[in-house]
């Protein structure tokens, strides 16, 4: 049997899950936030905080955008209807917006990688993704130094 959930257990608004290594791995040229298309027990199990966007990424099916390779967990007190775990889910853009991705994924080396997954102030999934190309080890390494520089500058400081 399942744990009760309580209602503080949800998460109305704030971060859900957060790709912390695309920054990293990604040198993010433009970001969008977008609105997914979800089920029911999507929504719920996100509430829950049941989610990860390490692998997800977007692609283009006939002019629309699609986040795929997303992980939601099922939700536990999910009744006769249920969710598939990995599935392409739709996100909302403007249609300017739609033609900039699909300009920028036909561009050698670019991809749409997923950034943040959060619910804004009205309680709406959001996503936020990056249109981004992928670092080489060099970059990744001037990122280190970088990142070293900052610390040590805060430390003498």
């Amino acid at each position: 049997m399942c744990a009760k959930v309580k209602k503080s257990d949800f998460i109305s608004k704030g971060v859900v899950a957060n790709n912390r290594r695309a920054n990293f791995d990604y040198a993010i040229e433009e970001k969008f936030v977008a609105g997914i298309v979800l089920k029911g027990t999507e929504v719920k199990s996100l509430r829950l905080g049941h989610a990860q966007i390490n692998d997800a990424y977007g692609i283009e099916k006939s002019g629309e955008i699609y986040i795929s390779n997303m992980y939601i967990a099922e939700y536990a007190f999910k009744g006769y209807e249920s969710h598939a775990e990995k599935r392409d889910r739709k996100l909302l853009l403007t249609k300017k917006e739609i033609i900039k991705i699909i300009n920028g994924l036909n561009k050698k080396g670019n991809t749409l990688i997923a950034v943040k997954l959060f619910f804004d102030d009205h309680g709406r999934a959001k996503l936020e993704v990056g249109l981004a190309r992928g670092k080489k080890l060099y970059d990744k390494r001037e990122s280190i130094k970088e990142r070293d520089w900052k610390r040590d500058k805060e430390r003498l400081i």
